[in-house]
């Protein structure tokens, strides 16, 4: 029976990761790989009482794995997890956000697709977070085109399901500390020809607290971003 990893980073979530783990926590039940299977919530340093709500709801679902690390960014946390379900023995990677904005409902299309795919990803249509995080995203997509030369539907979507054998191959190729590192997965997929299926999901209004990351904070990660492509690029063509 296949064994799945659901990883969701989070920071400084408290009003919501009591129900980000009610919602999913389902999900790993019904994909329990004979009891092997986990829910892996990493806290990045929250100053919240983020962490001490997972280890409690941990003591009532065993398939439920509090982590908690000093605080390096979404991107280095997301890896950490990655890291993390390959050490362990995980077949199939999930990773989505802890911020409420995705549905658990929409899971089971991607997990009859798994063995199709090296990846699936949701494709966020008509999402409902606002203008700017839109234009971000197109932004994204064009800077993508411009420094790697490849198309990628949606890179940031934060509802992927993944082949761990696939990600093996190609996971070193990610900087540690990297901002955007499910951007650079999914750039890496497009340019080793990997087998990418997307899927139109449902991406709601963040479901409370605030977001750590501002349009400011948005556009230092950008440019730091394209001049990371860009040396990128270089290395990549040389694998």
């Amino acid at each position: 029976m296949d064994i799945l990893y659901i990883v969701i980073p989070a920071y400084n979530e408290e009003e919501n990761i009591e129900q980000v783990i009610e919602d999913w926590y389902p999900v790993i039940q019904k994909h329990d790989g004979s009891g092997a299977s986990r829910l892996v919530i990493i806290d990045d340093g929250s100053k919240d009482k983020t962490f001490s709500i997972i280890q409690q709801a941990a003591i009532s679902k065993p398939l439920l794995c509090p982590i908690t690390k000093p605080n390096g960014g979404h991107g280095a946390t997301v890896l950490y997890g990655y890291r993390y379900a390959l050490d362990n023995g995980a077949d199939y990677i999930f990773q989505t956000d802890s911020d409420g904005q995705t549905l658990p409902a929409e899971f089971e299309p991607f997990w009859t697709q798994r063995e199709n795919y090296d990846m699936v990803i949701g494709w966020r249509k008509g999402r409902q977070d606002g203008a700017s995080r839109v234009f971000v995203t197109k932004t994204l997509k064009a800077v993508i085109k411009v420094c790697f030369g490849v198309v990628v539907k949606d890179a940031n979507t934060p509802y992927r399901l993944m082949k761990a054998e696939t990600m093996k191959k190609y996971i070193d190729l990610i900087p540690q500390d990297f901002n955007l590192s499910n951007v650079l997965l999914s750039v890496i997929y497009e340019k080793k020809g990997c087998s990418v299926h997307y899927i139109p999901i449902t991406f709601r209004p963040r479901q409370g607290g605030v977001n750590s990351i501002n349009m400011r904070k948005i556009f230092k990660i950008g440019e730091q971003a394209l001049s990371d492509f860009r040396k990128l690029n270089e290395v990549f063509s040389k694998e």
